[in-house]
């Protein structure tokens, strides 16, 4: 219920259960702290609407092991380079293949809006419901559950289900950033899937995403959409100096691509290789000379050699005192670090 007095609003909040008593909680939207009128709270509790926001980040932050879901994230990573696929091969080409890159939604990991002949559509994986949700816009929409079985069945049934709705698409399946691939439609080795898990990968995105968007809205020269990168798996926002960068001679396309200008890049991923848990990341590229030996926060920060990049385990801020705060302090610390060691025309670049 709400309580409205002198321009106030207040949230009274009862929360109760069969084994213990009634706790009752008035969230004060006023900027200061106000004392419930309600003789019945006992015990009370009173929160700003930024103490609840700093609180919510504390709490709502689960922890997610690698080991945990290995083989969900392994085929995830599968299914979501052949919906990733169907993107590359229908949108008209954008710079650093960000037209391919699947957005973070209330619900899950969307396409953007992907052209078929005179109709639109999108593909999203939905790990609320758990289904891929195939939706166009002439209201046509078919649901695949989201559920243990191979990347082969998984390929077989989406390409059916473009075909049912008139949306065919070829794609080339093999896929791409990953050691010993297996093509998409031969893959019997994957078939993992753990709902649970699934979903506490999409809550940490779209938990920790406004804090990249917020650290992006500081930079205006050109910077990419905080996204997300099927080939890598990886939640990613990338700022560029505006000056091309070197050559990378015998540089594939892709990579030609993606690194054709000076940039910083940030991002999120569950971990591989060297680095076997959940980390945030920071690099440069062309790195600059003296950037592995900048003073970077907070504490558990660290350099990886074996990466070239700066990690952040995940853990370290899911458990952290000021978990915003010790991400921002990352993202900032070492994009200053990047920028001033590049010589970045940081007073045109960045806001004042």
């Amino acid at each position: 219920m709400f309580y409205k007095k002198e321009g106030l609003v207040e949230l009274f909040l009862e929360f109760g259960s069969h084994s213990g008593p009634n706790i009752y909680i008035c969230i004060s939207w006023s900027g200061t702290l106000r004392h419930c009128r309600n003789r019945c709270c006992r015990p009370t509790a009173h929160y700003t609407f930024m103490n609840m926001k700093k609180d919510l980040l504390q709490t709502t932050l689960p922890p997610l092991p690698l080991n945990a879901w290995r083989e969900t994230y392994a085929t995830l990573h599968m299914w979501s380079q052949i919906v990733g696929k169907v993107a590359l091969a229908l949108m008209p080409p954008m710079n650093h293949f960000w037209y391919v890159a699947l957005q973070i939604r209330s619900g899950g990991l969307s396409t953007l809006l992907l052209p078929h002949g005179n109709r639109m559509f999108t593909m999203t994986f939905d790990f609320v419901t758990h289904d891929l949700v195939v939706q166009s816009s002439d209201g046509a929409m078919e649901k695949i559950p989201l559920e243990p079985r191979s990347v082969k069945a998984f390929y077989e049934i989406v390409m059916d289900t473009l075909r049912r709705m008139g949306l065919e698409t070829r794609i080339w399946p093999m896929p791409v950033e990953i050691p010993n691939p297996i093509r998409l439609d031969t893959d019997v080795t994957h078939h993992s899937y753990d709902p649970v898990t699934a979903n506490t990968f999409w809550h940490i995105l779209v938990t920790i995403k406004p804090v990249f968007e917020d650290f992006r809205t500081r930079f205006i020269g050109k910077s990419s959409p905080v996204h997300f990168f099927w080939g890598s798996f990886d939640l990613a926002s990338t700022r560029f100096s505006g000056r091309r960068a070197p050559e990378r001679p015998g540089a594939d396309p892709i990579t030609k691509e993606a690194y054709s200008h000076e940039l910083i890049s940030h991002g999120f991923w569950p971990g591989s290789g060297p680095i076997q848990e959940p980390a945030f990341y920071a690099y440069a590229a062309p790195e600059p000379a003296g950037f592995q030996d900048a003073a970077v926060q907070p504490r558990a920060a660290f350099y990886s050699k074996d990466l070239s990049e700066f990690i952040l385990p995940y853990e370290a801020v899911r458990t952290s005192s000021s978990p915003e705060a010790d991400l921002t302090a990352f993202l900032e610390t070492t994009y200053n670090a990047g920028a001033d060691l590049g010589k970045w025309d940081r007073a045109n670049l960045e806001r004042k």
